[in-house]
This record gives structure tokens, C-alpha cells and sequence, in this order.
């Protein structure tokens, strides 16, 4: 427990959003649900911090950067978790900002899809079954839901 707290605070200080996600395993085994809250508000954080720095250089995301790879999906995931909360404003308002922000077409082009569902008020519950394609988005192997239905169109 004392190892992995000490290799969490190395990544915290260094502001290694991705180094904090290689730990994501064991901070899952190890942490209680309180700790394990905060682990994940670190990294919100430390993405909020990135998304900052990215505006204010007035450039984009590069998915190919590890830095920049895992600030995206921190954010994608917040944004995921407030459309899981029904909270269809903000979530669309969050993918709206992620639509715009990374030079990755694909990555872009999807966030679009779950930003034009969540402000026609799709919950998520029928994105997933009704518009996502959650197999070929395993598949693919991504972070964020890549693949759709040919009906979503």
C-alpha cells in the first residue's frame, strides 16, 4: 500500500496524468472508495490543468502524445459520467469542448455523435444500445465509443 501511495504522489507531482492510469489497477485493488474518489479527482485535475495550458497555447490535442492522450480520456470520461447522471446539458457541453479540442479525426468525429444524443436528450442507457456498436468499439480497442450502428446515421 505504502509503494503504490508513494509511486501515486510521484505522478502526482509530476503532473503524469498517464503514469497515474498505469496505477489505475492497483489503486483499484488496494484503495478504499474514498481514496480511490480522490485518486480519480487527481487526474480530473490534472487534466483540467492540461486542457488550460492546450487552450491558452491555442492548440490542439495530439492523441499520439501520451500526456495529451490521457488528458483526453480524463476528460471523456468526466463527460461520460455526467451523461450518466442525466446531466445531458453539461455532458453535451463537455463533448462539444472535446470535439474541438484533439487533431484526431476519428476521436473528433465520434464526440460529435454523443454531442449531437445528448443534446437530443438520448440517455445513455439508449446510446449504448441503440446507437454505439460496443463490439467494434472493443474492437478497436479505444478509450471512448468509436463505433456506431449504421441506423445512427
Amino acid at each position: 500500500m505504502e509503494a503504490l501511495k508513494e509511486k501515486i504522489f510521484k505522478a502526482q507531482e509530476a503532473g503524469d496524468i498517464s503514469g497515474l492510469y498505469v496505477l489505475e489497477g492497483e489503486a483499484h485493488e488496494l484503495l478504499d472508495e474514498q481514496t480511490l474518489i480522490a485518486y480519480y479527482a487527481n487526474i480530473l485535475e490534472l487534466a483540467l490543468e492540461n486542457l488550460t495550458n492546450v487552450l491558452e497555447s491555442a492548440r490542439k490535442l495530439d492523441l499520439t502524445d501520451v500526456q495529451d492522450f490521457s488528458t483526453a480520456r480524463a476528460l471523456y470520461e468526466y463527460a461520460i459520467e455526467h451523461y450518466s447522471a442525466e446531466k445531458l446539458n453539461d455532458a453535451a457541453a463537455l463533448f462539444e469542448i472535446l470535439s474541438g479540442l484533439s487533431n484526431d479525426e476519428a476521436f473528433t468525429n465520434a464526440v460529435k455523435v454523443h454531442l449531437i444524443s445528448a443534446q437530443k436528450g438520448v440517455s445513455l442507457d439508449d446510446f449504448i444500445n441503440k446507437i454505439a456498436d460496443i463490439d467494434a468499439t472493443q474492437a478497436a480497442g479505444t478509450f471512448y465509443i468509436s463505433a456506431f450502428k449504421a441506423s445512427a446515421e
